[in-house]
């Protein structure tokens, strides 16, 4: 396929709305989604980090791209089980200009098929790690497979905790002031999901990387610890969001101000005195809990220094024991040996006397 133009297809202000690369959802109203949910397997990503490897070793690139194979299930939630490699390429001073190698990518579905009838091509996937500036154009051209492709953002080398996968459909956008709609991406909740087999695998695969010597209080601090870094993470996109849009750079979005607030209004009343005399109860609990185990493990501690000390004592007793009585030995051998010396030497004197006496 020859390089491709976005001048091609008629998009209006796409390049405005893609500019501002902090927007996951830009439309006013978009309620009858036809996806509500995207499930990534583990298959998807490691065949995605695969792929990010081996172009980034031999060329110069920012992302890839490729195409998602899965099935939809009855409750509007998108299964994504496998997906495959197209070649892709676009010149970095200008997003305009692009190739995607649309017979590679129909040779390749043909042989998935004969595989997996049941897996379908559902929608693309690139390494972002944002969304960038031809991927309405890009969207268009799947659309010769699928009605509505869904494009996955997976990122190959996250930077930031939580999931490395982002979700978007195409919507279009209406305004109220009576300008033409213009097409946009619409974020769709995703999360990372995987059968008994894959999980089996996975495992496998992680045994070598996790620590196996970690118990399973560690472990779980750990994770714990992970978590709050994803959600002050959170809170501080949150925070740049809102700044942008009291400070006009960014337009008032009701639907995104709505759930804001009800986040806030799930927060607890810290300053109720039942709050904070149950906070505090907890605390003493789990500090007390704390307190003891620090003390199981000083006598234990204590203890064991303890018979250290006296199996040392006890091996030192029984290396003089053994040095004592090497010791006696070694005398005896020494008188047995003297007592044999005089021996000898009296019995060479009998033996002059009798000789001297035959003599005479």
């Amino acid at each position: 396929m020859a390089p491709y133009k976005e001048d091609e297809v008629k998009v209006d202000n796409v390049t405005k709305i893609v500019d501002t690369a902090k927007l996951h959802c830009v439309s006013s109203v978009h309620v009858n989604l036809h996806v509500s949910k995207v499930v990534v397997h583990p298959l998807v990503l490691l065949s995605v980090v695969d792929h990010f490897n081996r172009v980034s070793k031999t060329q110069n690139v920012k992302r890839v791209v490729g195409v998602l194979l899965g099935s939809m299930k009855p409750d509007r939630t998108l299964d994504i089980a496998n997906s495959f490699a197209v070649p892709f390429d676009e010149d970095e001073r200008d997003k305009k200009t692009w190739f995607l190698d649309m017979d590679y990518l129909e040779s390749m579905y043909g042989m998935f098929h004969k595989v997996a009838a049941r897996e379908r091509i559902v929608g693309w996937y690139h390494t972002g790690p944002k969304l960038c500036q031809n991927d309405i154009v890009i969207n268009e051209q799947l659309k010769r497979f699928t009605c509505n492709p869904v494009l996955v953002v997976i990122q190959a080398e996250p930077k930031d905790l939580g999931l490395p996968t982002e979700a978007y459909v195409e919507v279009q956008e209406v305004h109220a002031d009576g300008t033409p709609p213009i097409k946009t991406f619409e974020h769709v909740p995703s999360e990372i999901g995987a059968e008994e087999a894959e999980e089996v695998g996975v495992e496998h695969l992680l045994r070598d990387i996790k620590d196996q010597t970690a118990g399973t209080l560690s472990q779980r601090i750990t994770d714990q610890l992970m978590g709050l870094r994803g959600l002050h993470g959170q809170l501080r996109d949150l925070q740049c969001y809102l700044h942008e849009v009291a400070d006009g750079k960014l337009p008032i979005n009701h639907a995104v101000i709505y759930y804001i607030q009800e986040v806030l209004n799930l927060l607890p009343d810290v300053t109720s005195p039942q709050f904070v005399e149950a906070h505090n109860v907890q605390t003493n609990d789990q500090l007390m809990c704390v307190y003891m185990g620090s003390l199981v493990r000083t006598v234990i501690a204590l203890h064991n220094l303890i018979d250290n000390k006296l199996s040392l004592q006890k091996n030192e007793k029984d290396k003089e024991k053994v040095e004592g009585i090497g010791k006696k030995d070694e005398n005896k051998e020494e008188k047995k040996e003297n007592k044999d010396t005089r021996d000898s030497k009296e019995g060479d004197k009998e033996k002059e006397k009798e000789a001297t006496k035959k003599s005479f």
